[in-house]
């Protein structure tokens, strides 16, 4: 029998024998593998996104406002509380797809659409994908 043999006689090392389900202290900390920013975002948006959503629903918001003050508190007040009603979220939905301003075309190519904000295809897709995930079909 070798040295290491006597030390260790079933063959399991001294690091294999402290971690019996041979997860690190991270792991366990972390059980399901998340860490703590996607815990707190479910949605998974990253910070460029959430600050897409947050513009534009100011925007939306001032603008509902304007022109229907009743709607208007119900989704200002709606988007205080985290959860927009389903009327808002399709007039949400509605509000970017039709306010997009920045087509990837040329001033040469056409159209391009005036606005108080620059909005992508992107921006929008964003904003469809963040009402999508609290289940307002878009």
């Amino acid at each position: 029998m070798k040295g290491d043999e006597r030390s260790d006689p079933d063959g399991v090392s001294g690091d294999e024998r402290s971690d019996p389900d041979g997860m690190n202290g991270d792991e366990r900390s972390d059980p399901d593998g998340v860490n703590g920013d996607e815990r707190s975002d479910p949605d998974g948006m990253n910070g460029d996104e959430r600050s897409t959503v947050e513009r534009l629903v100011s925007a939306w918001l001032a603008e509902t406002a304007r022109h229907d003050p009743a709607a208007g508190r119900e989704a200002r007040a709606g988007w205080a509380h985290g959860r927009l009603s389903d009327r808002a979220a399709q007039d949400l939905a509605t509000w970017v797809t039709a306010r997009v301003t920045d087509t990837g075309f040329n001033a040469d190519e056409g159209p391009y659409v005036a606005g108080p904000e620059r909005i992508t295809p992107s921006d929008k897709d964003t904003v469809h994908g963040w009402l999508r995930a609290r289940g307002h079909p878009v």
